[in-house]
């Protein structure tokens, strides 16, 4: 696909400034499509392969979440830091860096032989994949002129959806055909080649503003989202004393609060308040959060039912999730008309109405389904899906003035990192609560278990339809 050129002459005043060399003008956006695909690549490849490592590690499939959670928590937790650090430091060296610490943590991944290692692992290639995409963008919007950028960024966003796409049945056909470790390794030469590019391609562009970091504000609000994560997770696996789970959750709720009252006084907190006095941001914010812990555990629990409780193989697996991923991408066309002719209230509700009964009817299948039963549930819940997180995105960003865009934008970034996480730790939380004690994981006793899992995410979804009636009635996408 060839990539956009802005001509070099009549540019604005605005434009200064910007990359001049044309060939460098050609390469940049291949160069953050392959971070943006390394990152969506790994993020969707590991569920399939979870029981495989699990096996290999000595492990319950059902003990493996952190895998997933530890990689989420940490991009969630150093995302708000990316645009400050490359202000600093300048995009190239720390998209090159991001790169590295990726592959790295990528090939300790792939060495790991226990769960403990694994889930530092994991944290490490989140601490790079933190910086990627976020820097990856900003790269974009300082080497292009702004009437180019939705044209470049559309073209930059196409491994964000062959990324899922692949994920699933690559991660399958790799465990099945070789080995789980080489769903991280083939990170290593893909980063390889990005690395060169940067150092050859990419500008040191530096940011002209040097605002100074909330440190503070950083501090108490990542220290927020860890605790609440931990009291989450503890609770549904019942893994820790109940002192210990009311200190983990009363210190989040305390760091948030004391988050607010600092944001309240600092000239320039990490996350305005004033965000929150717009309503369709606020209800975005909120919806979303609720929206994602249903939706968010999906792709964790999906391949674990379809591999460890209806006996199909990793290959297998992955291939029936194909459809979803590509019904996510179809429906994406549709949300703007829906959204235009019904308005953002009456779209959401509905939709998440839909959303939670599909999550709900997965309690359903069983090894006697009929696989096209299956693949069309996989299929709508894909499409479904997709135009919920689409909506839900837009409603909350479209209400920011200009001012405002970057922070809101930076906020929604890390509340869909963080929501996922969770979403992952409630289902987790469920078929370990749900489990009967002793059972072991290859029976069949796991059915009720993963049925009322299924139950219970529904009724996430179905709580997050009623915030968004909170939605302004005639607010829609023109």
């Amino acid at each position: 696909m060839n990539t956009p050129v802005p001509k070099q002459t009549g540019q604005s005043a605005a434009d200064a400034g910007l990359v001049q060399e044309p060939q460098a003008l050609r390469i940049i956006p291949w160069i953050v499509a392959i971070a943006f695909f390394m990152q969506m690549l790994d993020t969707s490849v590991l569920n399939t392969a979870l029981p495989s490592i699990a096996r290999s590690l000595g492990e319950s499939p059902l003990n493996l979440h952190w895998a997933v959670i530890a990689y989420v928590l940490a991009v969630a937790v150093l995302m708000p830091v990316s645009g400050w650090v490359a202000d600093r430091f300048g995009v190239r060296k720390v998209l090159f860096s991001a790169i590295i610490v990726f592959a790295v943590g990528s090939v300790l991944c792939a060495t790991s032989r226990s769960l403990g290692f694994l889930i530092f692992a994991r944290a490490a290639q989140g601490v790079g994949g933190a910086f990627m995409m976020p820097v990856g963008r900003l790269i974009i919007l300082r080497s292009y002129p702004r009437r180019q950028l939705v044209q470049v960024l559309s073209f930059v966003s196409i491994p964000a959806l062959i990324g899922p796409l692949m994920g699933p049945a690559l991660g399958g056909f790799l465990v099945e055909y070789a080995s789980w470790h080489w769903i991280f390794l083939i990170n290593v030469p893909v980063g390889a080649v990005g690395c060169l590019a940067v150092l050859r391609y990419i500008p040191d562009l530096q940011g002209t503003a040097r605002a100074r970091f909330d440190l503070p504000g950083f501090l108490l609000f990542g220290t927020a989202m860890l605790l609440a994560s931990f009291a989450l997770d503890g609770a549904g696996q019942k893994q820790f004393s109940n002192p210990l789970l009311v200190g983990l959750g009363g210190g989040g709720a305390l760091c948030f609060a004391l988050y607010v009252l600092h944001a309240r006084r600092y000239a320039q907190p990490l996350f305005s308040l004033a965000l929150f006095k717009i309503r369709s941001f606020s209800v975005g914010i909120a919806g979303n959060i609720f929206a994602r812990l249903a939706g968010g555990g999906m792709p964790y629990l999906t391949p674990l039912l379809l591999q460890v409780l209806l006996g199909y193989s990793p290959f297998k697996a992955g291939l029936v999730m194909v459809p979803m991923t590509v019904m996510a991408i179809f429906s994406k066309a549709l949300a703007t008309r829906l959204l235009n002719r019904f308005s953002y209230r009456r779209v959401l509700f509905v939709n998440t109405v839909l959303l939670g009964c599909l999550i709900a009817s997965y309690s359903f299948l069983a090894s006697g389904t009929p696989l096209w039963i299956t693949l069309i549930l996989f299929s709508v819940f894909g499409a479904v899906n997709s135009l919920q997180f689409t909506a839900m995105n837009t409603l909350t960003l479209i209400g920011l003035p200009d001012e405002m865009a970057a922070s809101g934008n930076s906020l929604l970034s890390v509340v869909m990192q963080l929501a996922l996480g969770l979403g992952v730790a409630a289902a987790a939380g469920g078929l370990a609560l749900f489990r009967p004690a002793g059972l072991a994981v290859s029976t069949g006793g796991l059915a009720e278990a993963f049925r009322l899992t299924y139950f219970c995410m529904g009724g996430l979804s179905l709580a997050a339809a009623f915030i968004f009636l909170l939605t302004p009635p005639n607010l829609n996408a023109a």
